[in-house]
C-alpha cells in the first residue's frame, strides 16, 4: 500500500473494523461520546487513509489538498449522521442527505484489471464518492439492520455485525471486547476480595 508512514501515536491509527468503507471512514473520528479523537488532522492523514482503505490509485499516494480534507471531514460527519438516523429509524438531517448525495453523484473510482486497481481523474474526490455511494447502498439496503454501535461506553465505532448469531457487541474483541472482559474480571475479583 502507498501513502505516508503510520502515525507516531498509535491512537491515530485507523481502525478498519467496520466491515464497510463508509463505517471505516466514519471511524476516522474516534471517541465521539467523550473527547473526540481526530484521526484526520492533516491532508497527509487522509491520503494515508485512502491508501490503507485500498481506495488509492496505484500510481502512488493520493494528492490531498486542505480543501479535500475539509470536504472529507464534512462528508464523514454527514455519513455518520445519516447512518445513525437510519439505525434509529429517524428521518436523517436534510443537510446530511444533501451532502452525501452530492458526493455520491461525483465520478467514483473505476475498477481496473491489471496492476492498477483503480483509476480516476480526481483520485481524492473519486475515493470520497466511492465511500458516499457505499453509505447510500448500506442505508438503502438489507444490511442496515446489522449495523451496530460498539457497546463500550468509551467507543463510538459503528460496525456491520457479520456474526452468525447476530449478537456481536463490540467493534472488535481485540479492542473493546477484551477491555470489557478485563473490567468484568477485575470487578468480580474486587467483589470476591471484599467478602
Amino acid at each position: 500500500m502507498t501513502g505516508s508512514p503510520a502515525p507516531a501515536d498509535p491512537a491515530l491509527a485507523f481502525p478498519f473494523i467496520g466491515g464497510r468503507p463508509c463505517l471505516d471512514f466514519a471511524a476516522t473520528l474516534g471517541k465521539r461520546h467523550a473527547t473526540a479523537l481526530e484521526r484526520l488532522p492533516d491532508p497527509a492523514a487522509l491520503a494515508r487513509w485512502f491508501a490503507e482503505a485500498e481506495l488509492a490509485v496505484d500510481k502512488g499516494p493520493v494528492r490531498v489538498t486542505a480543501r479535500d480534507l475539509a470536504e472529507a471531514r464534512l462528508l464523514r460527519e454527514a455519513l455518520y449522521g445519516l447512518v445513525r438516523a437510519a439505525m434509529a429509524g429517524r428521518q436523517p438531517d436534510a443537510a446530511d442527505v444533501e451532502r452525501v448525495n452530492a458526493s455520491a453523484a461525483q465520478p467514483d473510482l473505476a475498477p481496473q484489471l491489471g496492476p492498477a486497481r483503480w483509476s480516476a481523474r480526481s483520485p481524492a474526490r473519486a475515493a470520497l464518492a466511492t465511500v458516499a455511494r457505499d453509505a447510500v447502498l448500506l442505508v438503502r439496503g438489507p444490511l442496515l439492520d446489522r449495523v451496530k454501535e460498539c457497546e463500550n461506553p468509551g467507543c463510538s465505532l459503528l460496525f456491520l455485525d457479520d456474526s452468525q448469531a447476530r449478537r456481536r457487541r463490540w467493534c472488535s474483541m481485540d479492542r473493546c471486547g477484551n477491555l470489557a472482559k478485563i473490567a468484568v474480571y477485575r470487578s468480580r475479583s474486587r467483589a470476591a476480595s471484599t467478602r
